[in-house]
């Protein structure tokens, strides 16, 4: 694999958002069809706190075959985000989702030693009193530096394992030094989606609640903006999968089943 200079990350951003522009409005349904997924699933007892991070791995393969979709010129619908539970990867997607839990866990647990256990005790739902009067900031970066690593090897794992049948433990190898190996652009593509999907929206929804005189609007303006650049955010996933695997391996998208 070359190595991809930095001006790419920002290229991936713009294919995001030229994905989503032409299926805006099936993407943004596909994705609150997960967000409600996602919160039916929460809801079950005891499975609801971990369940719902195990199934990333399979959720993200519905997400890539819609952008794959999207590039052959057809629909998406809801259906696609059963797409990973119909792969023969299914059960290393599962295994993948276990080791996420258990990274995401170790990350968290070692921030206790750094603020007391305050980000822990918040993160598992407990000690969320008297915040006011804990610093979670050292345990939070702490988290953040620890889980990096991980991240760099779950990033392209999913759909390693899905299109590539690799098993869990190569689709991480690769997946690790993939990232590696394009390390500055994915630098400049997580700093443009700092700027683009965080500090936009405040900054946007903050200056309209200014001038209009009405938090309440800000909120307004923030929450659905918000999602609307997750959802570009979610598309722009798959070029960064495209530009370094290419698209061999991606199975043909099937066409709609008929009304």
């Amino acid at each position: 694999m070359d190595k991809i200079p930095p001006r790419t990350g920002w290229l991936w951003i713009k294919e995001g958002f030229a994905l989503f522009r032409r299926r805006a409005g099936e993407m943004s349904t596909l994705f609150l069809a997960y967000m409600l997924l996602v919160m039916l699933v929460g809801s079950m007892p005891v499975l609801g706190q971990v369940l719902p991070v195990v199934l990333i791995p399979v959720f993200s393969v519905g997400f890539m075959m819609a952008c794959a979709r999207i590039e052959a010129g057809q629909r998406v619908t809801p259906r696609v985000l059963a797409a990973g539970f119909a792969m023969p990867g299914l059960r290393p997607l599962l295994l993948l989702g276990l080791l996420y839990v258990t990274a995401i866990s170790l990350a968290i647990g070692a921030s206790s030693l750094f603020d007391d256990g305050a980000f822990l005790g918040v993160m598992s739902g407990r000690g969320s009193k008297d915040l006011k009067d804990v610093d979670m900031m050292p345990g939070m970066l702490v988290a953040a530096l620890l889980y990096i690593p991980a991240a760099m090897a779950f990033w392209y794992a999913a759909p390693l394992i899905a299109w590539h049948r690799m098993g869990v433990g190569k689709a991480v190898f690769y997946s690790f030094f993939a990232v590696w190996r394009a390390g500055r652009a994915f630098l400049v593509y997580v700093l443009g989606w700092v700027v683009i999907g965080v500090l936009l929206p405040v900054v946007v929804s903050s200056v309209i609640g200014l001038v209009l005189g009405n938090r309440m609007v800000s909120m307004l303006i923030l929450l659905p903006l918000s999602i609307l650049l997750t959802v570009v955010m979610y598309c722009s996933f798959y070029p960064t999968y495209t530009s370094v695997f290419g698209r061999d391996h991606i199975p043909p998208p099937s066409p709609p089943p008929a009304a």
